[in-house]
């Protein structure tokens, strides 16, 4: 038995699509940029012994990670969720 999304049953999927892909682009491009500020600055804020300022771009810089690390790999994981649901 073939389980398969029907992805043409909605109208307007392939707009749909374009416009979540943009979406995922759009967040990769800032969790990059807000990685490299926030390293910038923790690396700043350490070496002049400003430790809240540091601790707060580590937090940042860990947390644009964790987002561009999610947003690259939502793509890969939903492929992988709809060939699993096939061989079910």
């Amino acid at each position: 038995m073939d389980v398969f999304p029907d992805f043409g049953g909605v109208g307007g999927a392939g707009d749909l699509k374009a416009v979540i892909g943009a979406l995922l682009t759009f967040v990769l491009i800032i969790a990059v940029l807000m990685l490299i500020i926030c390293a910038i600055t923790w690396a700043i804020a350490t070496a002049n012994g400003h430790h809240g300022a540091a601790s707060k771009a580590r937090i940042g810089a860990w947390t644009s990670l964790g987002a561009a690390i999610l947003a690259g790999g939502a793509v890969t994981w939903v492929n992988w969720l709809i060939n699993l649901g096939s061989t079910l």
